[in-house]
């Protein structure tokens, strides 16, 4: 399957450029989740500006530990806080926006201690997120459109299983989406494998705080101005390219940066 890469512009210290595989046709991704003060779910896809939302994170999970999701200041998942985000993550599909999990993140413990860990661990997210049953679901009963692979540390083992594990619940219905946001240096320290299963349909590339291959020196973040002017056009024919994909929600509202490039994306 061909996978589609975003190009990812970072804010602030986290600012991302990634780019991604798979179609001329430009979309923006952005994470959400990680600050209390960047708006609703609900406001986020009712904004226009972005075709992918993820929501940052599912921190703790593998290796026989309870799952935890962290949503930071928008709801405690301990107390079925964030029940309420159904109704949220239905209008933002309703507009055709994929509302994707990332798992992971640059915080958190997460580790896949074996093939049957990583089984497990897909059963997991199919029953609590996306089109599985469950008494316990964090997000209520609506229906995500996949699983982001944000893997910043543990090990680089079984991912491609999960992978396998994830892809293979399409077959049951609604298409399971599987996106991954990997450092540029390819391959990958932590997914690469998991990458060459070919199953991943859109990748998330983190230029940034990857001096190799990033636009400049420092934080790797890149103005307005010069993404449109000089990133895009250089990019923008290659058949890997898919768009733009932005961290986080919350430095795009500071900085107007989605709206200013949606144009030229």
């Amino acid at each position: 399957m061909a996978s589609k890469a975003a190009t990812s512009a970072t804010f602030s210290f986290f600012f991302l450029l990634a780019l991604a595989v798979g179609s001329n046709a430009g979309e923006i991704a952005i994470y959400w989740g990680q600050n209390g003060n960047e708006g609703t779910l609900a406001d986020t896809c009712a904004s226009g500006n972005y075709d992918f939302v993820n929501l940052a994170f599912l921190c703790t999970f593998g290796n026989g530990q309870t799952p935890q999701l962290n949503l930071a200041g928008h709801c405690d998942p301990s107390v079925n806080g964030c029940t309420g985000l159904s109704s949220d993550i239905k209008s933002c599909q309703a507009k055709g926006v994929k509302v994707i999990l990332s798992i992971g993140g640059g915080a958190g413990s997460y580790y896949l201690a074996s093939a049957e860990d990583a089984r497990q661990v897909a059963t997991y997210l199919w029953n609590n997120y996306l089109g599985g049953q469950s008494s316990s679901r964090p997000l209520g009963d609506a229906v995500l459109d996949g699983v982001d692979f944000d893997i910043e540390g543990g090990t680089n083992q079984y991912w491609d299983v999960l992978a396998k594990y994830l892809s293979a619940y399409s077959n049951r219905g609604k298409k399971v989406y599987l996106t991954a946001a990997p450092q540029c240096p390819y391959p990958d320290a932590w997914v690469g494998g998991a990458l060459q299963t070919g199953l991943f349909d859109y990748v998330w590339v983190q230029f940034y705080n990857n001096p190799p291959c990033q636009y400049s020196a420092g934080s790797g973040f890149i103005p307005a101005t010069d993404l449109t002017s000089q990133v895009l056009p250089a990019i923008k024919d290659s058949d890997k390219y898919g768009g733009v994909m932005l961290w986080s929600k919350y430095y795009d509202d500071e900085t107007g940066y989605s709206k200013s490039i949606k144009s030229d994306v």
